[in-house]
This record gives structure tokens, C-alpha cells and sequence, in this order.
């Protein structure tokens, strides 16, 4: 769920933990069984495909680029949003946005993305596949697009758009028991969410709303 007017998503209550689900095997998250994966995917079902509406707004196309990082364990690219932005500001999220006229696809409205905010050159993504659509209260229909990115990458935040570039570990994010379950009532509709909180060096990386809602969906492809 993306974010409600004078919400906080920290300070709702956790109503379950979801530590009674297996998580992802290790070699399931080795870079060449995650191609194969996409290669010939699985009969899988999407748990998480929209959220209640909160936006009288137009929908929106938009991509997110799902960058893993080949390290000695995969790690995902997250950037966390400038408070200024109008949509999703603040928020860890994922690099993109919407597309433009111009984009081919929605493969490349996610590395266009990615290059404009992050500065990561396409020279060193290779894209794996896509994941079902995800459609924010805000009205983004968002495709992510799930990539691997090699060695001798550069990155640098544009100002603007992201504060802080991070990244977690994707076994951390593969694993059900690192999952809470949250819910509230607003504006006459109930309203739940899963967030990932992450510990970065002392510091927490509060992951939630959209960006967990597509990750628990690239949980259930990979498991499925």
C-alpha cells in the first residue's frame, strides 16, 4: 500500500508474522536457477495485485526495475525516495516510474528508470523477465522488471528523486519469517500490507506497502 494522507505505516500494529511459510532455498536464489526460472516459470499464483484505491486519479503505467546485485549472496537494489516528491515521497521503493511515450516496453521504462535516478547503465543489467502488474492506491498500474546486474557497475542518486541507495540481502527478503502483517480502517475500507523491516548497519530500512507487495509476489514465483 502506498502511503495515506498524515500516515505513518510504523506506528500500525503487527497483527501476524508469517514465519509458518517456508522460505526460498538457497539454490533457488543462485543467479543461473533464477534464469532458468524465468526461462520456464512455474504455474504460479500472485498473492498481492492491488490496493484499495485512494485516488480519484487516471491510471497510471509505470515500471520498477528489480535489480540483483551479483554479489556472494544476491542482493536487492532499493533506494529510498526524497521527502519532497509528490507520490511515494520518503518511501524505499524500488528504481522507476512511469512510462513515457517513447519506451519501447515496459522492460525499457524500467532501465530508462533506473538510469535517470540511480545512474545504473544498462550495459550491466541483464534482464531476466517481468512480474504481474501491481496497481498502487495511487493508481499506478507498475510492471516490475526483475534483473540481474554485474560487476564494475557505478551508481549515483539523482538528487531530486532518491536520498539514499541500499541494498539487502535477497535470502532476507526470500524468507516468510522476515514478513509482518499489518491492517487499519480508513476512509470506510480495510486496508492491509505487509512491510520487511531491514537493519542496515544500525539503521532501519522500513520496506512496505508496494515494494513488499511485488517482492512477496516474486516470493510465491519462486517458490511456486
Amino acid at each position: 500500500m502506498t502511503a495515506l494522507p498524515y500516515f505513518d505505516p510504523r506506528q500500525v500494529p503487527v497483527i501476524g508474522v508469517d514465519n509458518h511459510l517456508p522460505k526460498v532455498r538457497p539454490d533457488a536464489l543462485d543467479p543461473q536457477a533464477l534464469i532458468r526460472r524465468f526461462e520456464s516459470p512455474p504455474v504460479w499464483t500472485p498473492e498481492l495485485l492491488a490496493e484499495p484505491r485512494f485516488s480519484g486519479g487516471a491510471p497510471v503505467h509505470a515500471s520498477v526495475l528489480v535489480p540483483l546485485v551479483m554479489r556472494d549472496r544476491l542482493t536487492v537494489l532499493l533506494t529510498q525516495r526524497t521527502i519532497h516528491l509528490s507520490s511515494h515521497s520518503g518511501q524505499v521503493a524500488f528504481p522507476g516510474g512511469k512510462a513515457d511515450a517513447e519506451d519501447a516496453d515496459a522492460t525499457a521504462t524500467a532501465l530508462r528508470e533506473a538510469q535517470e535516478e540511480i545512474g545504473l547503465s544498462s550495459g550491466f543489467v541483464q534482464v531476466l523477465g517481468v512480474l504481474p502488474t501491481y496497481t498502487t492506491g495511487s493508481a499506478f498500474i507498475v510492471t516490475p522488471v526483475v534483473a540481474l546486474v554485474h560487476k564494475g557497475f557505478e551508481i549515483q542518486a539523482n538528487p531530486h528523486e532518491v536520498a539514499d541507495i541500499f541494498e539487502v540481502p535477497l535470502d532476507f527478503l526470500m524468507d516468510p519469517a522476515n514478513h509482518r502483517r499489518h491492517a487499519i480502517d480508513w476512509a470506510g475500507a480495510r486496508r492491509e500490507w505487509l512491510s520487511m523491516p531491514y537493519v542496515d548497519d544500525g539503521r532501519e530500512r522500513y520496506i512496505w506497502g508496494a515494494t513488499a507487495g511485488m517482492l512477496r509476489n516474486f516470493y510465491r514465483f519462486l517458490l511456486g
